[in-house]
Formats: structure tokens, C-alpha cells, sequence
């Protein structure tokens, strides 16, 4: 069938690679909303869709906006065979299961127990560079600091964890204006770096989340009881860690320069801390760490009197739906006391972000600790470098001026 343009009778054009539109998406995504809801990128076949209503919906209806090839566009399009047994490339009832095992080791208790760790290490970090007139926050804490939390909860020595982060990291990079190139869609989510401590750790058990995932037992999809193979494990100590490194180390940046820019209100936190909760998720809708996740089209899609078809590739723009009118007032406003932040930037329906909770305690912490030493800073925008990823949206260097 011949494809549609839904956007014939607009020249909005949005490109997930293009670096002028990544450095500042919001104005493409104003015109998104407002004159192709629905919309098709021919250069990379894919379709879009950006309003607050419509993302929302398709993150529930997994039926047609399909896991099973991934969430991350070049993945979806890649013809590579997706490894079974990896939670966010599996739809129900494989990923119910999957995702059942995951929470029990997710556990609110394990959440509190690691609070006081992450707020140590914070301390560590940040205690070194009272009296400095700046520092980069990315080096000195945002790019180390979820990889030691992740590596607390799976029991990673830490002496590896810099190994660990570097090679995800590496998985990620894009060339800027460039899609991702996907070698082989295994070695994105098999875990092989970690084989050696996996297999060390089972013969050392400890109270980690490694621990628990050797020895969880379940009923699979068969109705069998059992415990996780060996490549489970990895796979699931990949998704771990893959997933809470990048984002909770954009989200530490985001905070530094929102909070720069918007300075009444870090003073406003900085005299009542129990605003740190809505600074954390106003900053995660006004500038969300991914601005986009892909699904693959399992069956024709209505919209917008447009037919997507089957086996399209489709982007859910959190970064547009996140500053949809349509939801919020004033969406391109930075708020921290608006009534209602509920953004889309963790997802929603069965692939709501396990980590979340995670996130949004690592960022308190960090916000906290960085206002218990400076309660002002600039950001030195000469030197601020944004990261080269289309997955993922931060800052690569973000040097903060104090004192």
C-alpha cells in the first residue's frame, strides 16, 4: 500500500538525528502538536505521534504498538532477530512473567536500605570540591553515580564498574546527525561483560540484587517452577544496568542547568526540602532524560484519518506529549509547584520503567547534597557539551560555576 503523508500540507520536519533539532527539539515538537499529530520522516521511515492524549494511549495498547523489537528506533528497523528473555523487547504474557520476577527483587525495602549508600557516595563526590569556583557536574558525579548505585544493588565490585558503565555507554553512541548502527541486536542485551561475576557471585552470595536473581524461583510461561538460567541472569543484569545509567546520570545534569536558569525556585527548595520530589519530576516532564521510545507497528493504526500500517516503525515523542497544551498549562513554563506534573517520561502501562523510583531517589539525593553545599551556581555555557545520542538527551560536559 502507499503510504499516506500525513504531513503533505505542512513543512514541519522532525529527525531524531538532526543535531540543531536534538540541541533544541521544542520548537519542532510545538509545530508537531499542533499541525502533524501524526507524522512520517520518508529519509528514515518512521512515523511519529506527539500529543499528550495519543502517546498515553499507545503506551497501554501494547496489542498494536508491539515491544518485541525493542524501544529503540534502529533496533525496531534492524533485521536482526531480537534475543528472547529480554524484558523490554517481549510483550504479554512473557513479559508479565519477566516483569513479576523483576519486582520482587525491586523491592521498596531494597529502595530505603540503599538510601543512605547513595547519599554517602554523594558526600564523597561532592565534599572534595567545597571551596572550588566550579567543576563539571557530569564527570564529578552524574556520569559515575548511577553506575556505583547499580553496581550497590547488583553487588558489583567496584572495581568494575567503571569498566561496566564505559562499554554501555559505548552501545549507546551515535555520530551526531547519524542513526545508531546496530551490529547485532544480542550484543545489545546479552550481558557477556558480566559473566565473570555472575559465576563469581554465585559461588559468593551476598544481599544484592545479583543474589536474588540467582536464586529467584518462578512459573515461567510453561507453568514450570524454576530458576533463571545463566542467560537470563546476564540479560537481566544488562537491562539493569543498561537502563538506569544513562538516564539517571541526564537527569543530574537536567537538574543542574533547570535549576541554574530558574534561580527563585532552587531558592525555594533550598529553604523547603520537601519540594525536592516535584523539582525531580517537573524537571523530568520539562526535559525529559529520553525524549522518545520506538515500538514496532503489530497491526494497522488508524490516526488522525492516516492508516500507519503493519510493520511500520513508530517514535512515542515524551518530549512533545510532555509539553502538550492539550495536558498542561503553560507547558513550556518550568514550574516546580504546578498542580498536576504527571509526565510521560518513565512510560506507562506494562512498560512503566521498573527503575523509576530509583531514579527519582538518586536525583533527590544529588539535588539535595549539591543544595546542602551550594545553594547558588551558574552554568558556564561556553564549555557545556551535549552528549552525541539519539536515545538518550544530556549533557556530556556542564561545567557549574559557585562561590
Amino acid at each position: 500500500m502507499t503510504k499516506a503523508s500525513p504531513s503533505s500540507d505542512t513543512d514541519v520536519y522532525y529527525d531524531p538525528y538532526d543535531v540543531g533539532i536534538v540541541k533544541d527539539p521544542y520548537p519542532t515538537y510545538a509545530r508537531l502538536l499542533e499541525e502533524a499529530p501524526i507524522y512520517y520522516n520518508e529519509r528514515y521511515d518512521f512515523w511519529a505521534i506527539s500529543r499528550y492524549a495519543d502517546v498515553e494511549k499507545a503506551l497501554s495498547n501494547w496489542q498494536t504498538f508491539s515491544s518485541d523489537r525493542g524501544d529503540i528506533l534502529e533496533l525496531v528497523q534492524s533485521q536482526f532477530d531480537m534475543p528472547k528473555g529480554v524484558m523490554m523487547m517481549e510483550d504479554p504474557p512473557v513479559h508479565t512473567m519477566l516483569r513479576g520476577l523483576m519486582s520482587r527483587v525491586f523491592t521498596p525495602r531494597r529502595m530505603a536500605a540503599i538510601e543512605d549508600q547513595v547519599r554517602q557516595y554523594c558526600v564523597n563526590c561532592l565534599d572534595p570540591l567545597v571551596g572550588s569556583d566550579g567543576f563539571d557536574i557530569i564527570a564529578e558525579l552524574a556520569s559515575m553515580m548511577p553506575m556505583r548505585v547499580i553496581g550497590m544493588l547488583l553487588g558489583i565490585p567496584e572495581s568494575e564498574q567503571v569498566t561496566v558503565r564505559d562499554v554501555n555507554d559505548a552501545n549507546l553512541r551515535t555520530k551526531p546527525g547519524a542513526p545508531m548502527k546496530v551490529v547485532n541486536a544480542d550484543r545489545i542485551a546479552d550481558g557477556r561483560i558480566y559473566a565473570d561475576y555472575v559465576e563469581w557471585r554465585s559461588h559468593n552470595p551476598s544481599d544484592d540484587l545479583m543474589t536474588a536473581l540467582l536464586n529467584v524461583e518462578f512459573d515461567d510461561e510453561h507453568g514450570v517452577t524454576r530458576k533463571l538460567t545463566r542467560k537470563e541472569v546476564l540479560h537481566y543484569t544488562q537491562v539493569v544496568a543498561g537502563a538506569g545509567n544513562e538516564t539517571t546520570g541526564r537527569l543530574i545534569g537536567w537538574l543542574a542547568k533547570v535549576l541554574a536558569e530558574h534561580p527563585d525556585q532552587r531558592r525555594a527548595v533550598v529553604e523547603d526540602r520537601s519540594l525536592l520530589n516535584r523539582t525531580i519530576d517537573e524537571t523530568l516532564r520539562f526535559e525529559p532524560t529520553g525524549p522518545h521510545v520506538a515500538r514496532y507497528m503489530a497491526r494497522d493504526f488508524e490516526c488522525y484519518g492516516t492508516t500507519v500500517p503493519a510493520g511500520s516503525a513508530m517514535l512515542l515523542l515524551f518530549g512533545a506529549a510532555n509539553r502538550d497544551p492539550r495536558r498542561f498549562a503553560n507547558p513550556d513554563t518550568f514550574d516546580i509547584h504546578r498542580d498536576n506534573i504527571s509526565h510521560l517520561t518513565f512510560g506507562k502501562g506494562v512498560h512503566y520503567c521498573l527503575g523509576a523510583n530509583l531514579a527519582r531517589l538518586e536525583g533527590r539525593v544529588a539535588l539535595d547534597e549539591l543544595l546542602n553545599r551550594w545553594p547558588e551556581w551558574d552554568v558556564d555555557y561556553e564549555t557545556a557539551v551535549l552528549a552525541p545520542t539519539s536515545t538518550v538527551r544530556g549533557w556530556e560536559r556542564l561545567r557549574i560555576v559557585v562561590g
